[in-house]
Formats: structure tokens, C-alpha cells, sequence
């Protein structure tokens, strides 16, 4: 009897997260190429934990809706699955839920009728405590203690799905999956390794295309093409004047990887280190050889994000050169007196708050770490209160404010006037959130974490 051969499966990625925008006509270049599937990401926690705090999408709906139409419009020309992975940023089932609205609309106003499967990564407390107390919860570096308490005051918990989970999802016939929280990789490599692509190629194909043309030399073009097969991948970038080389290739797993050799994913982990990378031409690149070891414990990591306090900012403009010069023993000395000024009329202990100021100009990145000193025309201070309460932080901001403006570098001087960006120079900003969970949760089938629903959208209103 013959042996089958593995088909190659053609992945097309618009983008490295819905909401930044794509080349439309290199898309419409993929479109013609005829891909097998088109996934996109939806989110990240490059922007920090206020987003899985709140359940909230970083990027604006008007934006999202105009590009998820593009794309829902591609799908039904290529009459192919479209996928997105992490919907609204964090990935919660508040952001797919966001999401299903929006596609709902969409469809509605573009007369499509669709099967659109749902995964949801949200997860109980109970859920994640049961876990804990059975000893399936492991730390990673850098982690702290994992705690009933711990769970207990986290506003979300999430689970980063794997392939497993997508590839249910693409089981359904769905014409549209929208995952919440998934690894960057996971929606690329699912179909590939359903259709038996070498599993060290579909995982290393996938970490290569998950942040779209970042893999080459036009990286905000965004769209990528990938062919997976039983040997290894061919990934081609789509725009005009866009290539990637064998170096811009492999460079690509260094991005937001600690390791640039191996990969961690749900269920097991990639290794490139025998990778082998051609140049097909001046545009295509061909790899080889990469590994997928299968671990005996199948595990997800979790995040997990929770109200730490509150903030107020308040902001100036240091423009005299004296002041500019002088800028961190004035911040210095401006700290020490509004400690005392916080404490006299506030009765306020120092660790009950914080107070920090950032030069914007000459180090309000990096602090102590700056390399490279400079010479501002001006600089910026910001100055950043986190309280308790908000009531709290806005009152030490206004308390400050008239510091902030006219404070003296001597006591012997006239009152310095320093510039406002805008009235008022202090500002609310709410709850202020922190990640607190860096860990993987053991579970024994892959979908014990994650929920599956499939909904007929758009046949009710389709005209």
C-alpha cells in the first residue's frame, strides 16, 4: 500500500496583532496564493497588567472592528478558517465576548452567515485552588509563592492555550475561532500539525510568523505566508520590498524569547539548535531540522493580574538651564521637602504611599542604568503617586502641585517658574494593577482548562 504523503498546509498571517494595521495589497498577494487558513494575534502583555486587570482591550474598537471587516472579508473570498488567538489584548472571556460583538456586527452588516467557534481561558479560582492544593501548580522563574490568598485577590486568572486547544476549535467546521488567551504560536501551528506537518517545523514556522513581517527586512508591512510540510517550513514575505534572509529568519527567535535555541510551549518544547536555514531566493527562506521534544506532562501557563493601589500623575517642564543642569539634585531636594510636607498636613507615613519622579529627557527610562548621559534643551518630570485609595493619590497630587511648579534649587532665590502642559497639571489615573502569577497549572486532558462553544452567527440577518 502507498504512503500517504503529508499536504502542505499554507498559513497566512496579516499581522503580528489585529489593530496595528497591514499591507492590504500584499494581503490581497496572499489571498491569490491560496492559503489554507488566516491567523492573526489579538494580544500580548507587552503594554503591561492593567489590560488583564480590567478585562480591556488595549487597542480601539473602531480600529479593530475596520480591520477585523478586511479580514472577514478575505476569509469569505479564501473560503477558509480565520483565527484569532489572545482577542482584546488579554485574552479573557470578558475580550472574546468584545470580539464575538464585534463579528457579530460585522457579519450582520456584510450579510455573511458563519460558524464561529469560541475558547475561553478564563479561570475560576476554584479551579486554579483545586490545582494548588493537588500540587499541579508550578512556579516559573521569576515567580512568588502560589497562595489560595494569592488567587483570591486576583481581579483575572487566564490560561495560555496551546495548538490542542485551537485544533478543537478548528474540529467544529468553525469558520471564524475566536480564543481568548492562547501563546503567540498556538493558532499558526494547529492546522499544520492536524494535517501531520513536521512538528518541529509547524512550532518553529509558527514562532516565526506569530509577530507577522517582523521575520523581515520590511517589518511593519505585516503580512507573512508560511508553507508547512513534512520536512520543515518556507516562510515569504508578501509586501513590496520586503525579504527575509536566513539571518533575519533565525534572529527571530531571540524576540520575546529568553532562550534564542529553545521555545517552551503547552505540552512540550521547540529546539532549533540543529536548525539548518537556506535562502530559496531573495525573498523565500527554507528550515530545516528543527526539533519538537514532547514532555510526559502536558501544563499551561497562567497569568494572573491584581489591584495594587491607585495613581495620580502630575507633570512639568524644566526649562531654565540652571534647572536643567541641576535637574536631579532639584528632584532630590523637591523629594525630601514633600516627604515632610506629605507627613505634616496628610499624617501620612512613607509607607503608605509612593512618590516618584522620572527626567523625562535625561533618564526617566532607566534610572540609575542610564549609559548615556545627555543635554537637554528640557526636561520633563513626571511625577507618579500611588496611594490606597484614589481619593488619597489625588490629594497628595494636589498637595504638591504648587511644588512641583515653583520649587527653588536654593532658599536664597527668587521663586522659579517652571511650565504645565496642561491645567490641571495632576491627573487621575486610577486603579493600579501588577502581575502576580508566573506559573504552569498540570492538566490531564488539554481542554480541562478551556471552554468550547460553537454559535451560528449572521443567518438571522443576513440580506
Amino acid at each position: 500500500m502507498a504512503a500517504t504523503s503529508t499536504p502542505t498546509t499554507r498559513v497566512l498571517v496579516p499581522s503580528g496583532a489585529l489593530g496595528i494595521s497591514f499591507d492590504k495589497a500584499a494581503l490581497d498577494r496572499g489571498l491569490a496564493a491560496r492559503p489554507d487558513i488566516i491567523c492573526i494575534d489579538g494580544g500580548s502583555t507587552d503594554s503591561g497588567p492593567f489590560y488583564l486587570g480590567t478585562g480591556t482591550s488595549k487597542y480601539s474598537r473602531a480600529v479593530t472592528k475596520s480591520e477585523w471587516t478586511h479580514l472577514m472579508r478575505a476569509r469569505a473570498a479564501a473560503d477558509v478558517p480565520l483565527v484569532i488567538g489572545s482577542c482584546g489584548t488579554c485574552g479573557t472571556d470578558d475580550t472574546v465576548g468584545w470580539m464575538l460583538d464585534i463579528t457579530m456586527e460585522v457579519a450582520r452588516e456584510l450579510g455573511q452567515e458563519l460558524r464561529v467557534a469560541t475558547l475561553r481561558s478564563s479561570q475560576p479560582g476554584e479551579r486554579v485552588k483545586d490545582a494548588l492544593r493537588d500540587g499541579r501548580i508550578q512556579p516559573l522563574a521569576p515567580a512568588s509563592e502560589m497562595t489560595a490568598e494569592l488567587i483570591d485577590a486576583c481581579d483575572n486568572v487566564v490560561a495560555l492555550a496551546g495548538a490542542e486547544q485551537i485544533g478543537a476549535a478548528l474540529e467544529t467546521g468553525a469558520d471564524i475561532v475566536l480564543a481568548g488567551r492562547t501563546t503567540d504560536t498556538a493558532t499558526i501551528a494547529a492546522l499544520p500539525l492536524q494535517r501531520q506537518a513536521h512538528p518541529g517545523a509547524a512550532w518553529h514556522g509558527a514562532k516565526i510568523a506569530e509577530c507577522g513581517a517582523l521575520c523581515s527586512t520590511n517589518p511593519t508591512s505585516g503580512v507573512i505566508l508560511v508553507d508547512f510540510d513534512a520536512d520543515g517550513f518556507t516562510v515569504e514575505p508578501l509586501a513590496d520590498g520586503a525579504s527575509c534572509t536566513p539571518h533575519s529568519v533565525s534572529a527571530h527567535m531571540l524576540y520575546e524569547n529568553a532562550d534564542p535555541f529553545v521555545l517552551y510551549e503547552p505540552g512540550g518544547y521547540l529546539d532549533v539548535r540543529a536548525a539548518q536555514y537556506a535562502a530559496l531566493d531573495e525573498r523565500r527562506v527554507r528550515v530545516t531540522a528543527s526539533q519538537w521534544v514532547q514532555q510526559p506532562a502536558y501544563t499551561v501557563k497562567l497569568e494572573a493580574a491584581r489591584a495594587v493601589g491607585f495613581q495620580a500623575t502630575i507633570m512639568a517642564i524644566l526649562r531654565d538651564a540652571r534647572y536643567v543642569r541641576d535637574a536631579h539634585p532639584w528632584m532630590a531636594k523637591l523629594q525630601a521637602f514633600l516627604a515632610d510636607e506629605i507627613h505634616t498636613h496628610m499624617a501620612l507615613q512613607p509607607d503608605s504611599y509612593s512618590l516618584e519622579f522620572r527626567l523625562i529627557g535625561i533618564d526617566g527610562a532607566l534610572g540609575e542604568l542610564e549609559s548615556k548621559p545627555s543635554a537637554p534643551a528640557e526636561v520633563g518630570v513626571l511625577g507618579i503617586i500611588t496611594a490606597g485609595d484614589q481619593e488619597t493619590a489625588n490629594e497628595i497630587g494636589k498637595l504638591i502641585n504648587p511644588w512641583v511648579l515653583h520649587f527653588p534649587l536654593t532658599e536664597d532665590e527668587e521663586l522659579p517658574t517652571f511650565a504645565f502642559p496642561y491645567s490641571p497639571a495632576q491627573s487621575e489615573r486610577g486603579p493600579l494593577y501588577e502581575f502576580c502569577v508566573n506559573h504552569v497549572m498540570q492538566l490531564e486532558d488539554p481542554m480541562d482548562a478551556f471552554r468550547l462553544d460553537v454559535a451560528e452567527v449572521g443567518r438571522d440577518h443576513a440580506g
